[in-house]
């Protein structure tokens, strides 16, 4: 049972400046949650790209207490209570973000309780699991740039790395031609167009793609069109992933009965916390559709330890500032950590500096 918590606001610099073909951003800006049971304190976050809309996920966590605090009862059985709290102001939206706080830091204090990671309590399959770079290679990078980062990448242990593409498509095409010359045939490309194309210009650039032997092509086309993202899909020579704008598994499901995913890609914080992520994971595989965690790596690597049809989880470097140790990784896999709860650790003399 919870017994108390606390919400703290922090802004966490990028090590370089972000820019897709959607978002431009120097910060994160996470809210931190603090739970406290009578056996344990449990953490978790939830994020922005704006600074007010952290304010936002304040709120929205707060006015989920009535809900977590002084109630015994299964993470389960509250995420279903709290889904049903929101539901007025929308349970495929912003609010969600609130559920995924209080979620992944019950979890977490009920781990530590038990002194065992989530990875083992979920039904852990493996030690290890492949994981791409994806805190880099930007638009707004030079091909020289592109290239660098990508080494830095390739010695930091990564084995797979992700290039934002915009749709234009010569730009495009050279610059994979110029990271697969640099990497050779081992490493593995991805390319994302976070949303930006129309289906003509994504399958276009697909087709100008595929001589670069690309891994899959992420968001090509706006979310919420599954009919135009089918339509990629199927014109498409390389792998379609996406669902990582969508909410909870009725989000997920509404994704996979359109048929326009070849890998499916759950957010922690959208879908709902580790609880729903679970459910997610089920439902893909029930579905025979691999997996590929959003972002989140450290928390979404219990899931990735539980979830046979995982295929990899990515990598973002935005988040280490909040923890005492990073994420590991060794020959392209992120290692599961062993430690209790998710594993991951609040680092409180870093994190002083960050508040806002």
């Amino acid at each position: 049972m919870i017994q108390s918590y606390q919400v703290q606001l922090v802004a966490l610099p990028l090590a370089r400046p972000m820019a897709t073909a959607i978002h431009r951003t120097t910060h994160v800006y996470c809210a931190l949650l603090r739970v406290q049971t009578a056996d344990a304190e449990g953490q978790s976050f939830v994020f922005s790209l704006n600074r007010d809309r952290a304010q936002a996920l304040k709120y929205i966590i707060d006015s989920l207490a009535n809900i977590y605090v002084n109630t015994d009862q299964t993470p389960e059985t509250l995420f279903q209570r709290a889904l049903i709290d929101i539901n007025a102001s929308g349970a495929q939206g912003f609010a969600v973000s609130g559920i995924t706080a209080w979620d992944t830091a019950l979890w977490d204090a009920l781990g530590k309780a038990q002194n065992r990671s989530l990875a083992e309590m979920f039904g852990q399959v493996r030690s290890e699991v492949p994981t791409y770079a994806s805190s880099g290679l930007w638009l707004s990078y030079s091909i020289d740039e592109v290239l660098d980062e990508a080494d830095r990448f390739i010695q930091q242990g990564f084995r797979s790395v992700k290039l934002r593409v915009d749709g234009q498509v010569e730009r495009d095409a050279d610059r994979a031609h110029a990271l697969r010359n640099a990497l050779g045939d081992d490493i593995e490309i991805l390319v994302d167009a976070n949303q930006a194309l129309d289906v003509d210009t994504a399958i276009a650039l697909a087709r100008a793609l595929e001589r670069y032997n690309i891994g899959w092509f992420e968001e090509p086309v706006l979310h919420s069109d599954l009919n135009a993202q089918r339509i990629v899909r199927e014109a498409s020579p390389i792998p379609i992933a996406g669902g990582e704008t969508d909410y909870t598994c009725v989000g997920m499901q509404r994704i996979l009965d359109a048929n326009c995913t070849d890998v499916l890609m759950p957010d922690l914080q959208r879908i709902g916390g580790l609880t729903e992520m679970r459910n997610a994971a089920k439902l893909a595989e029930s579905r025979h559709t691999p997996i590929s965690t959003h972002i989140f790596t450290e928390y979404s690597l219990s899931i990735a330890a539980s979830s046979e049809n995982c295929i990899s989880v990515e990598h973002v470097d935005w988040y280490e500032g909040l923890f005492t140790e990073p994420v590991q990784i060794k020959d392209g896999q992120a290692q599961i950590p062993t430690g209790a709860g998710t594993g991951f650790v609040f680092d409180d003399a870093r994190i002083a500096e960050y508040g806002f």
